[in-house]
């Protein structure tokens, strides 16, 4: 480029205006590198590496169904198919709740915090009482009042139960009753019910600790595979509920509540209490 001053104008000529420009071979750079971002990552794994993280995803996400469930899910099968085989519209009902059926006796998991002290719910469900109270009779615990957390599980509740606390089973009572709705404080006394004792130790004291397992209005049935003198650690299983239920835990008064009203609580993750004491929690609705 070049200025001259003709005419007492300034003049720009361009040189070269009309030569063929050079083209660099080097490729364009990312519009990304640029920008300021790092490029796009490119995946180094191999189609079978993919497929197998694939299946790993499935694998975590389908849920394994306790074995207490095969026989409800063999007769929905069979109804799924004679039902279908009649009339589409029955064998799509059949299938939908074969399907629930599956969903209702889910075995997941858990991850169950360890801590000298913790109570963990024994239950899936919503915490539906806290009160203090005497315990069952047919428990043989002192009968003074003892703080009880009642976790109230509805038919779309997971029903495998666990143990709050390490310990060992001092003793299991089964007990007739009425299939009342299990929300109900009454249905502590009148319901069908199974009574657990674990014999537990906090701060090098022994402790009697409360599990009662309650029949529901559509639950007819206690399913237990634990027996007296069993020692189990905190959230392993040790029996189910068909069909809506709740479970109570009797704690010691003075154990400091970590749970409030209406929260929900997942059996063997969810920490219901603490026995080393302290202030309680404050909860409110948002």
């Amino acid at each position: 480029m070049q200025a001259s001053g003709t005419g007492g104008g300034v003049w720009l000529t361009l040189r070269g205006a009309c030569q063929t420009p050079t083209v660099d071979a080097r490729p364009a750079p990312c519009h990304r590198a640029e920008s300021g971002f790092p490029p796009a990552p490119v995946s180094g794994l191999a189609p079978k590496d993919r497929m197998s993280d694939l299946l790993e995803t499935i694998r975590r996400t389908l849920v394994p169904i306790h074995k207490e469930g095969y026989p409800f899910i063999l007769i929905g099968i069979v109804l799924t198919v004679i039902g279908g085989y009649f009339a589409q519209f029955f064998g799509w009902i059949f299938l939908i709740l074969t399907l629930w059926v599956c969903y209702f006796f889910r075995d997941p998991e858990r991850v169950t915090p360890i801590g000298d002290g913790l109570v963990v719910s024994p239950a899936d469900g919503r915490v539906n009482l806290i009160s203090t109270v005497l315990p069952p009779p047919e428990l043989d615990l002192p009968q003074e009042p003892m703080l009880r957390i009642s976790v109230f599980m509805n038919v779309f509740d997971c029903h495998v139960n666990r143990v709050p606390v390490t310990g060992r089973i001092g003793q299991i009572h089964y007990t007739p009753g009425l299939f009342l709705n299990a929300e109900l404080d009454k249905a502590s006394d009148d319901n069908e019910r199974n009574g657990l004792v674990m014999e537990t130790t906090h701060a090098g004291k022994a402790l009697r600790i409360g599990v009662v397992q309650i029949a529901g209005l559509v639950a007819r049935r206690i399913v237990g595979w634990v027996h007296a003198n069993d020692t189990l650690n905190v959230g392993e299983r040790f029996g189910l509920i068909r069909f809506g239920s709740r479970v109570d835990v009797y704690l010691p008064v003075g154990t400091r509540v970590l749970v409030g009203l209406g929260q929900k609580a997942v059996a063997g993750e969810t920490v219901l209490a603490d026995l080393s004491g302290g202030p309680e929690r404050t909860f409110r609705r948002i």
